[in-house]
């Protein structure tokens, strides 16, 4: 099981906004007591957080889902639902949080520094927080806002001042023990070493850090070996220190050829922009300050292959330093080396003021509308897609079910301008709009006639605007007289077919003492009396 991990994949997500609250006062002796519910809480945030008691990125690789808590739902009796706790999560120093294409979101050093990774929703507003004075009891309230939900690439680089590089089973290890209290795993094999080491080293009045990176060979820059892993444990080193081995036993080997192999794969190694310098540029690592540390200089072999090598390395340019970690032997000229270039680059910082951008203010201008709308073709009909922070805020609030709801939000976007600017740009009734890009809603457009829902009549939560009743135009209208027209004629001839084939008596044409007789007698003979005056 590993007990070491610099680079997890992080799917954070932060808590859900509460939904507002629809409800009345009802409360005795105070029959018009007014809307009552309280708003939603707002979601817990996921944040990032430097502690010096977190080593390892181990518990992200067993659980890298992580949600912080949800906002509550607002209440009755103007009570608002509780804030959703901020999830906090430990990450060691040093710790480089990138997006999964590789942008660097933010480089993490120094105890209690904090990076928000996910932002909770907000919560949705009560009836009560909606309720104005034409619109007394809303019969609607807000949606929460959900949390925002991403996956972000935590990647952990060591802070160490030096670093200590060479081929497996160089003694790098053992050197960092004999240099400070670290004690890690001495075997004779290669690759012993599988986790990056740190040790703390004191040199006179200097005190600073040198860390034990696992062996490269070549190709490590390409992803042979460990190296590729732990090159980036590198980048934040203001120097280098190459442990050649010189007591090595394999034939095909030395120390100068060590060194080249090493030397290509620091120059093939880029260096990202996480962790740059106070002019705002990350240095390669081939050209960072370079020490030379013959090791095994106690073994016969060792000490006559650390005179041979020596002019050649000197020839160079490189400050070279016979040393043995079995005996300590010349270990302290090579601290002092060390103490030395660490200082000169603290004093490099110091000396260069770091670049503070200034601040810059971009009002808002007069005639920038706050959304944009695309048209877009689908299935060969037109599309406008409407884009902006406010609209697709709006959207996840607005309670779809809620007639009341749908025009609120119909009255927010024609006040936004979104109606005129529809029709700017070509937007027939009829025609599908959209608003947003995921999860977006899709519906026909139908010009809003009149607006301000306060001041239309009905029911709590109902919308008049949105009922199916149609004013009818007046071809509808002359089509229904011409059906009725033609309803009443084809009832008349179906009189007439009647009384034609004996079943109606006319009697119409009879005028006077007459009729009345003659219908009386038909009526006792069991007929019917068929008279158009009653009709």
């Amino acid at each position: 099981m590993a007990s070491f991990v610099d680079r997890v994949v992080l799917h954070v997500s932060g808590g859900n906004g509460g939904h507002g609250c629809i409800s009345v006062k009802r409360e005795k002796f105070k029959p018009l007591g007014g809307p009552d519910g309280g708003n939603g809480g707002n979601g817990g945030d996921v944040v990032l957080r430097v502690s010096h008691q977190t080593t390892t990125l181990l518990d992200y690789h067993h659980s890298p889902h992580r949600h912080a808590q949800n906002g509550g739902p607002g209440m009755g009796d103007w009570r608002a639902g509780h804030t959703g706790d901020t999830l906090v999560l430990p990450v060691p120093d040093g710790t480089v949080v990138k997006s999964r294409d590789g942008r660097v979101l933010a480089d993490l050093v120094g105890e209690g520094t904090e990076y928000v990774a996910a932002a909770g929703g907000q919560g949705g507003l009560g009836n009560a927080a909606l309720a104005s004075a034409k619109r007394k009891a809303p019969g609607f309230a807000l949606l929460g806002i959900p949390g925002d939900e991403r996956d972000i690439v935590l990647e952990l680089k060591s802070i160490a001042d030096i670093a200590l590089v060479g081929y497996p089973s160089a003694g790098k290890s053992s050197l960092i023990a004999a240099m400070s209290a670290a004690r890690p795993k001495v075997a004779d094999y290669p690759f012993t070493t599988l986790v990056p080491n740190l040790g703390v080293v004191q040199a006179g009045d200097v005190r600073f850090t040198i860390a034990d990176v696992p062996g490269l060979i070549e190709g490590a820059s390409e992803g042979r070996g460990l190296g590729h892993d732990f090159l980036r444990h590198v980048e934040r080193c203001a120097a280098i220190v190459h442990v050649l081995d010189c007591g090595t036993l394999e034939a095909d080997r030395n120390p100068i050829d060590d060194l080249d192999v090493i030397e290509r794969e620091l120059e093939k190694y880029a260096v990202d922009m996480s962790y740059a310098g106070a002019d705002g540029q990350a240095q390669p690592l081939n050209e960072r300050p370079k020490l030379v540390a013959l090791n095994k200089t106690d073994l016969p072999d060792g000490r006559d292959m650390a005179e041979m090598v020596r002019p050649e390395l000197e020839r160079r340019g490189y400050r070279v330093f016979e040393v043995s970690a079995t005996s300590h032997a010349g270990l302290r000229p090579l601290g002092f080396a060390m103490a030395e270039i660490v200082q000169a680059a603290r004093d490099a910082v110091q000396a260069a003021p770091p670049k503070v951008a200034p601040a810059v203010l971009r009002p808002r201008a007069v005639n920038e509308a706050g959304f944009t709308i695309r048209r877009e073709e689908r299935n060969l009909e037109p599309l406008f897609r409407v884009l902006g922070e406010k609209p697709e805020k709006w959207v996840k609030q607005t309670d779809f079910t809620n007639e009341e709801a749908i025009g609120y939000l119909a009255d927010r976007l024609n006040r936004l301008g979104v109606e005129d600017q529809l029709f700017k740009v070509g937007a027939k009734p009829g025609d599908t709009v959209v608003i947003g890009e995921d999860n977006a809603v899709v519906f026909d457009w139908e010009p809003t006639m009149m607006t301000g829902a306060e001041m239309l009549t009905g029911p709590r939560g109902t919308d008049l605007r949105l009922a199916d009743w149609e004013r009818p135009t007046r071809a509808q209208k002359r089509e229904d007289y011409e059906d009725r027209k033609a309803a009443r004629a084809a009832a008349r001839e179906e009189l007439e077919a009647e009384r034609r084939a004996g079943i109606w008596t006319e009697s119409s044409r009879r005028r006077g003492p007459e009729k009345d007789a003659v219908a009386a007698e038909e009526a006792a003979e069991g007929e019917w009396v068929d008279d158009d005056d009653d009709l």
